[in-house]
């Protein structure tokens, strides 16, 4: 008999009450060879019982992980060194105290014609099985002294008394009784009982809250503890930097590790008259489905179901979509005012009079083959304009201000209390373990002024260098992103001017929302191309770094992906914003890039333009991110799942939990990045440039309300159960949010002065249009005299015949060589003084807003100061037990002696 790739030289247990008696011992099957293995989908055994999957064989010790491999039938060099890391992996998983036993891969017995029953060596399911690669199993358990032992060690904090401090009255107290359509079914869903907690110590385990040992660590807990012990594991005995279960995925030594789901996520019968299979499927009914969009969510279930992280992730996710309602209703309501006040617009009644101002001739907007054209041909771009350049808006971008700060400030209120509850106060600095590939790879040494002891150190000689080379690729990404705006501001251009030398009127008057969509769509591609390109860099240079924790690991990779989409998603909408219609100069000496006429604003201004490519840019990356978060997976899990599907059909035996979860999406190394950064670059779309786009938060609502179901049917039915990982807090994203906040008092204040037509309107109003717009738009059009147009710029053969004046955007003098006017200098004085007073009176307010509100709320604190307390008394009576102790010994000691 020989034992299976892997496990050679490790003696297999017997059976029966030899497997049951030697608990430490690998358990394996006897005769290993007569029995196929795993083929890509399903495992063909009878089934059992319902959840039999979810143990070991002894039907007790739960399966906290398993790990699968690809027995090649072929064998080889490359194989044969797989082999031998597996089989030191194992035993060094063994020695740990791990239980390991390989998943039975039986198949029903085939039968001759006669009727008799064929070994199943020869059974044709077999012969056809090894003609493919097959999959192994093996599933680990972690035994009490495992979980103790690494519990202490990892200071995870347990329950030692039921939280005895009442919450105080308050208004919410008295609104959390009111009826509330949104909230969970505590049937299904009930309020969990709150306790205070301690770092738990073996030695004192009976202070401890304990119904059972099975029961005392949750399956997030025990996940946690084996992915210790898997993540720290060597398996080569002669190199220290050989170690980790991920490391084995990577060289193909391991297929996968994962931990179990806890079964199926979906049942035919009713969950109000049959109940809820499983956590899975109790989180599927209340959570996932579509049926459940306008409940809270369950966040306590989703935390105890796949750990911390993910928790505070839709935790802050579903805080975020509550403070977007507020931000909606008022961007709506402000939209709404520029559709009822449209046409009473007296600049916009001006554009639009064909035989008025509309009537007047504007100058060519390219060079040659475009012709004059009437105001009039704007009517369109106007009233488009005024939808979102309106007297609300101003407010609008105000409260968005404010609401930035509201929602950080709140949000770190909520966290906090979090922490509290969810026992993450300390864990950065108290819990998390330094980095396996830091301990590894760091090259000096130094001597730990907490521990005294010697630790893996990387000192400044060696950092520096490191992180010179990440700043040095970070800048040559960002230039490759203004090298590919700059390519759709030369489409822009060039676009514009094909479309306008067409002849046709109506092409020529679309061509400013034309080139704007299509630039937009390019730019959208160019987005996620380079997204996709710089993100394996920041992963390279996030290695090359070596980080001492995963905090700090993530933490710096967040900072440079968000650099990296910062630049890349709003690059675009800054050049419309800020420069676009800048610096065009003036038909006598238009202003040129790479030897093409600049880009002008529409005669009703760039705010159009910066609405569609704000529109274009967070619509479609949003649909297209949630595409590819569920589409892709949903599809290749279909393909991957289809043969185990129809072989259980067929009745050839039970698709246990193991294999389906095999054939599920793995969650990645870098987990919620993704999750996180799209929800961040979408909270800057709505407040650096919500001014130009009110409706910002309205379609962020929307997108929100979608993707929390689309996540949580992703992570319930799509994804493999990812370890419970642990976080204190949702990291460099809420500096990130704090940042664009701030960034965005400035953006609105700039954009409301330099981009929209606030300031140059307030302007004439207060010195010429007497309290009105009437005439604004002859006010803010400058004249030309043809005969002074730039070699090359006059328009060839016109229509419009002998043209003695034309018009264009800006404030210049009437005659060569058509400098600006004083009322240009005016209008730029006021400008900056709106954008100085805006910012100034804001940022006050934002600052006294965020020093008045509490970080932790006075409940949560004295909640903190009552556990620590308890903390110290625990403390006290065990040294006094411990004393007690010592004394009688000595005293029994004295007494032997005399």
């Amino acid at each position: 008999m020989s034992n299976p790739i892997g496990f050679e030289g490790v003696e297999p247990a017997a059976n029966g009450a030899e497997k049951n008696a030697n608990a430490s011992e690998i358990e394996l099957s006897d005769n290993i060879e007569k029995q196929p293995l795993h083929a890509a989908s399903p495992a063909k055994k009878p089934e059992g019982k319902k959840d039999e999957d979810q143990f070991l064989k002894d039907g007790k010790s739960k399966i906290d992980y398993v790990m699968v491999y690809k027995n090649e039938t072929k064998e080889g060099e490359d194989e044969a060194k797989r082999a031998k890391r597996r089989k030191e992996f194992f035993a060094n998983l063994k020695e740990e105290g791990l239980i390991l036993e390989q998943a039975d891969p039986d198949t029903i017995p085939a039968a001759t014609e006669e009727g008799e029953e064929l070994p199943a060596s020869e059974s044709p399911d077999y012969q056809k099985m090894e003609e493919e690669d097959k999959n192994t199993f093996i599933k680990v358990h972690a035994p009490w002294s495992v979980l103790s032992r690494y519990a202490e060690e990892m200071k995870i904090k347990m329950p030692i008394k039921e939280n005895d401090i009442d919450e105080p009255t308050t208004i919410w107290t008295f609104l959390r009784k009111v009826p509330n359509p949104f909230a969970l079914s505590t049937e299904f869903v009930p309020q969990e009982t709150n306790y205070f907690t301690l770092a738990f110590v073996r030695s004192r385990e009976d202070e401890f809250i304990m119904e059972s040992r099975d029961t005392f660590f949750s399956g997030t807990t025990r996940s946690r503890i084996v992915h210790e012990i898997l993540e720290k594991a060597r398996y080569d005995p002669d190199d220290k930097t050989k170690f980790g279960y991920d490391h084995m995925v990577a060289n193909g030594s391991l297929a996968a590790c994962f931990p179990l789901h806890d079964g199926d996520w979906h049942s035919d019968q009713s969950l109000l008259t049959h109940g809820p299979l499983n956590d899975r499927h109790l989180l599927y009914e209340e959570w996932a489905s579509p049926k459940k969009f306008y409940k809270q969510q369950p966040l306590n279930l989703i935390r105890s179901y796949f750990g911390d992280k993910i928790g505070l992730y839709f935790s802050w996710l579903g805080y975020y979509t509550i403070m977007l309602t507020y931000a909606a209703i008022f961007g709506v309501v402000t939209f709404l005012l520029g559709c009822i006040t449209l046409g009473s617009s007296v600049k916009v009644q001006e554009i639009c009079n064909e035989e008025g101002v509309g009537s007047l001739v504007m100058c060519p907007l390219c060079n040659e083959r475009c012709d004059y054209w009437h105001l009039s041909s704007s009517c369109f771009y106007s009233k488009l304009t005024y939808l979102f350049d309106n007297w609300a808006t101003v407010i609008f971008a105000i409260f968005m201000s404010l609401w930035a700060t509201m929602f950080c400030e709140f949000w770190k209120r909520r966290e906090n209390t979090l922490q509290y509850e969810w026992d993450l106060f300390g864990f950065e600095d108290n819990e998390e373990n330094v980095r396996p590939e830091f301990e590894a790879k760091a090259p000096d040494k130094r001597i730990s002024p907490i521990t005294k002891l010697s630790e893996p150190y990387l000192a400044l000689r060696t950092k520096f260098p490191r992180i010179a080379a990440s700043i040095m690729s970070i800048l040559f990404m960002i230039l490759l992103v203004v090298a590919a705006v700059i390519s759709v501001i030369i489409y822009r251009i060039a676009i514009k001017v094909a479309l306008a030398r067409t002849g046709s009127e109506f092409v020529s008057s679309m061509s400013s929302i034309v080139t704007s969509v299509t630039a937009s769509f390019i730019s959208v591609i160019l987005i996620m191309i380079l997204q996709n390109v710089y993100e394996r860099i920041a992963v390279w240079l996030t290695d090359l770094e070596l980080h001492r924790t995963e905090t700090e690991y993530e933490d710096s990779f967040v900072f440079k992906m968000y650099l990296f989409a910062f630049v890349n998603y709003y690059s675009t909408s800054f050049y419309i914003a800020f420069l676009k219609g800048k610096i065009p100069g003036n038909p006598s000496d238009y202003g040129k890039i790479f030897g093409l006429r600049q880009e002008e604003c529409d005669a009703s201004g760039c705010m159009q333009e910066l609405f569609i490519n704000i529109a274009i840019t967070m619509c479609g990356k949003q649909f297209f991110n949630n595409f590819m978060e569920l589409g892709t997976p949903v599809i290749l899990n279909c393909i991957r799942s289809y043969k185990g599907r129809q072989e259980e059909k067929k009745g050839r035996g039970k698709y246990e939990q193991w294999e389906k979860d095999l054939d599920l999406a793995d969650i990645g190394p870098r987990g919620l990045f993704k999750e996180y950064l799209e929800m961040v670059v979408q909270f800057g779309f709505t407040t650096i440039f919500v001014c130009a786009f009110p409706l910002a938060p309205f379609f962020a609502l929307l997108n929100n309300l979608i993707e929390i179901r689309l996540d949580a049917f992703k992570f319930i039915s799509q994804l493999r159960r990812p370890y419970a990982a642990r976080a204190q807090d949702i990291g460099a994203w809420y500096a990130i949010l704090v940042g664009i906040g701030n960034l965005s008092v400035l953006t609105n204040a700039l954009v409301l002065a330099f981009t929209s037509e606030f300031i140059p309107q307030a302007v004439y109003k207060r010195r010429g249009g007497n309290g009105t717009l009437a005439g604004y738009m002859d006010f803010s059009l400058s004249h030309f005299n043809p005969e002074d147009f730039e070699e090359g710029s006059a328009p060839i053969d016109s229509e419009f015949g002998n043209i003695t004046d034309c018009r264009y955007r800006g404030f210049y003098e009437s005659t060569a060589p058509y400098n600006y006017n004083y009322d240009n200098w005016v209008i730029l004085t006021w400008k900056l003084f709106f954008v100085l007073i805006y910012e100034h009176v804001i940022y006050l307010i934002k600052f006294a807003l965020a020093y008045m509100i509490p970080d932790v709320p006075d409940f949560v604190r004295d909640q903190i100061r009552r556990e620590n307390y308890l903390a110290q008394q625990a403390l006290h009576e065990a040294t006094l037990q411990r004393a007690l102790r010592d004394d009688q010994d000595d005293r029994k000691g004295g007494a032997s002696n005399a």
